[in-house]
């Protein structure tokens, strides 16, 4: 849940109701329909270049349409529309995850009188008099809100996140309305069944509405990072909680993008970026265990005197999932493949997890096999040529701020029509991925140049390429 920033006006109620969240959205839809027959006809007449640039502004304007009426819902509809935009990137049209994607930050907070009840109910007048709670609220998301509060009784400084009123008993009712809503729109392709998309979404919204689940997620970490100092976690205050209410210690940290942080020196930032990147490697390599939320208000650095003491405050565990062995080490087949340039091993690792086949056409596979290959690039070893010579400093280290990787990843796939034959890849990648990717933000925005080709080595059991 982001913190700090919130500037939009505060709606001071939600429609709870399925009867009026369908009828907004059937609106919506209607609405949407009725504009892509008219755009359908008109497109007619256009010539081809003309075309395609009315198609990009049109589902550029539908899109946006969808994301502000999903904004103004809020609740498990608009968590839907955000998961839309990680799935939607197999089959929606760019312009349309582009703007799915801005529901990640954009949220209005909700007015204190409407979430006021929610907390009464679950804590009792009797606890909730324990707290100084401050009505203006210190973040907003789209299942609910988190509130700075006071213990009376010794001045400790907390969190309080209630979740909005009647999200929960929202969730199936808003699920099959968006299902709809996506083909009434004519955003999804023609054939393609997204039935698994929804199921994984639903369940996924009744996951992060469980903040009693994510209570234990939280204390999981906690124990797990409690003996090193480079992590910090906050601690869950079990009888200030519930169901729908989940307070925790209020730890002080600043966004990695702020000013204070971007000013640091180079080998600082560097330090921090190895502890992002170790922290994922321990995450899915180790435990099996991943955040998979990598959005920027889930992390907050607090610095200290010197480096070695500057610690990364870990926020927000709704999206916690787990991850067999199983697929962890098919997983590490695929990565290993990449890094020795094995595509056996590649395609062994793919097929065990059912991200790829070996029916599928020759230079489908071939392409495949080189995004792997080009992913893993800022792991190669320092002499290796794959790795264009301007992303790597005067000591061989990859210059993560200065690389355009994940377009050429993405030229590849789209290049070769990846997406046509794995059109929704299993939802562990979907969330897996979304977390690897928000590492690669992470350390670019930190401006890392780092070589962190040991620390993925250890992991995969390749510690013999070290010299290598």
């Amino acid at each position: 849940m982001d913190s700090g920033n919130i500037k939009k006006p505060t709606m001071t109620s939600i429609k709870t109701r399925p009867l009026e969240r369908n009828i907004a959205l059937t609106k919506l839809g209607l609405g949407a329909g009725t504009k892509i027959v008219a755009h359908s006809l008109v497109n007619i007449f256009r010539g081809e270049v003309a075309r395609s640039s009315a198609d990009r502004e049109f589902y550029e304007k539908q899109a946006q349409v969808l994301a502000d009426e999903l904004g103004r819902l809020k609740g498990s509809v608009m968590k839907a529309g955000q998961m839309l935009s990680l799935y939607g990137q197999y089959f929606l049209p760019e312009e349309a995850v582009e703007v799915l994607s801005a529901l990640q930050d954009d949220t209005a907070p909700v007015a204190w009188r409407v979430v006021a009840p929610v907390l009464e109910k679950n804590l009792g007048r009797q606890r909730l008099a324990e707290l100084d709670v401050d009505e203006e609220p210190l973040a907003a998301a789209s299942l609910g809100q988190a509130h700075r509060a006071v213990r009376r009784s010794d001045g400790l400084e907390l969190v309080v996140k209630i979740q909005y009123p009647g999200v929960a008993d929202a969730i199936d009712s808003d699920i099959k309305t968006l299902s709809r809503l996506l083909m009434v729109t004519r955003l999804s392709p023609k054939g393609l069944d997204l039935a698994p998309v929804f199921a994984e979404v639903r369940e996924m919204l009744y996951r992060e509405v469980d903040y009693q689940a994510e209570a234990r997620f939280t204390e999981e970490f906690a124990r797990r990072l409690a003996d090193d100092p480079r992590y910090c976690v906050p601690r869950v205050l079990s009888e200030y909680s519930s169901g729908q209410v989940l307070t925790t210690t209020y730890e002080s940290g600043v966004s990695a993008r702020d000013a204070e942080i971007r000013a640091l020196p180079q080998a600082r930032r560097n330090r921090l970026g190895l502890n992002f990147l170790d922290l994922f490697l321990t995450e899915f390599f180790d435990w099996g265990l991943v955040q998979s939320d990598p959005h920027f208000g889930n992390y907050r650095i607090r610095l200290g005197d010197k480096a070695s003491e500057d610690r990364i405050i870990l926020l927000d565990f709704g999206a916690t999932r787990r991850f067999e062995r199983r697929f962890v080490d098919a997983y590490k087949g695929i990565v290993r493949g990449a890094l020795l340039g094995d595509r056996a091993q590649i395609l062994r690792g793919a097929d065990a997890i059912g991200l790829m086949r070996g029916t599928f056409p020759e230079p489908v596979l071939k392409a495949f096999t080189e995004m792997c290959q080009l992913i893993v690039e800022p792991f190669n070893a320092i002499d290796d040529p794959r790795t264009p010579p301007q992303l790597r400093n005067a000591r061989g280290e990859y210059r993560w701020g200065a690389s355009d990787l994940p377009m050429r990843a993405a030229n590849v796939a789209a290049r070769n029509a990846l997406s046509v034959h794995f059109r929704v890849p299993p939802r562990e990648i979907v969330f897996l991925h979304r977390r690897l990717a928000g590492v690669f933000i992470m350390l670019a925005t930190l401006d890392v140049e780092l070589d962190a080709r040991e620390r993925l080595l250890e992991r995969l059991g390749l510690e013999d390429l070290l010299g290598g």
